[in-house]
């Protein structure tokens, strides 16, 4: 097998995973694009992206366009004398006049069994939903969001009290070698595409800030699932107090209450337990007050003494 020249297009953490398994492959990764330097962590400092940090370590030309419609962005690429585009979470749509630079266009590693969460967070989405079951998807760029041709796709299990973070940390792995794989067969002409049913697309948008607020009028498994879904980013939060407080554990007691919406039913060494919009309760595990570090539950309540009855979700 004649291995492909590759040019490799992402930039957070998800994407080193698959980087580094092309880089072990027979294929050759001739160039990194990745999205500019920008502040990043608490301390908003300028770091580098993960991506471009793997690519500098392993000596792999790296490109930051501002913008890659730019002529400047499309001859860089053409320079490079591509067979194949590679696409993990870059960040941004690529343009048409892009795609059609490597002789082999372009295909990408997509979190979600497609066609199903096409966008920018499959992982959050599905887990927010309750789903069970999620996956990667290896398929082909084009014009359309998420839309291409698959050409591979591996499933792996939602447990229900995991987080987004541990889901996506897995899929990078899997769709690591899923990809590789591909690309081994698109290097001796045996890949297949089957097209997607756009009836049985769904969307899942990026992540706002606006949809930490916990609704505790909700049920208890969609507030559950709020939490685990929007962790490690933006967080689900609850204003106890009149304080804003994160919440970045919880778990689903298997029992109901008779309480309003909101309403801290217990607390003990156990944690918080509030009652939700359906009967029944969410145990909150741990907490991060505004601007203090993550504790448990147990911990909070060391300096913020609650007692049952308290309303929680008002500001």
């Amino acid at each position: 097998m004649v291995g492909l020249r590759i040019v490799f297009f992402g930039t957070p953490q998800f994407a080193v995973p698959t980087f580094e398994r092309l880089l072990a492959s027979s294929h050759h990764v001739v160039g990194v694009f990745t999205q500019p330097d920008r502040p990043r962590g608490r301390g908003q400092h300028v770091t580098p992206a993960p991506i471009k940090a793997s690519a500098l370590a392993h000596g792999v030309p790296v490109f930051q366009p501002d913008r890659l419609r730019e002529p400047s962005a499309i001859e860089a690429l053409a320079g490079l004398a591509p067979d194949l585009g590679v696409v993990a979470a870059y960040g941004k749509l690529l343009p048409v006049t892009l795609l059609e630079v490597p002789r082999q266009g372009m295909i990408n590693v997509h979190a979600s069994l497609l066609p199903k969460y096409r966008g920018a967070a499959p992982v959050h989405r599905a887990v927010m939903a309750g789903e069970t079951l999620t996956g990667v998807t290896i398929m082909r760029v084009i014009r359309e969001l998420d839309a291409g041709g698959m050409f591979a796709r591996a499933t792996r299990p939602i447990g229900p009290d995991e987080t987004s973070d541990a889901v996506e940390h897995d899929l990078a792995r899997i769709g690591a070698d899923l990809l590789v794989a591909v690309v081994n067969d698109l290097a001796v002409g045996h890949a297949r595409e089957e097209p997607q049913d756009d009836r049985e697309a769904t969307y899942a948008p990026r992540l706002t800030k606006d949809e930490g607020l916990i609704d505790w009028s909700q049920p208890a498994a969609t507030i559950h699932n709020q939490v685990r879904g929007l962790h490690p980013w933006p967080h689900a939060y609850t204003f106890i107090a009149g304080h804003r407080v994160i919440v970045r554990r919880s778990c689903l007691p298997d029992r109901s209450v008779d309480a309003l919406a909101g309403t801290a039913t217990a607390v003990d060494r156990g944690g918080i337990t509030v009652a939700a919009g359906d009967g029944r309760e969410v145990l909150l595990e741990e907490l991060q007050p505004e601007g203090r570090r993550p504790m448990s539950s147990r911990d909070f309540l060391t300096g913020h003494p609650l007692r049952p009855g308290t309303r929680l979700g008002r500001a």
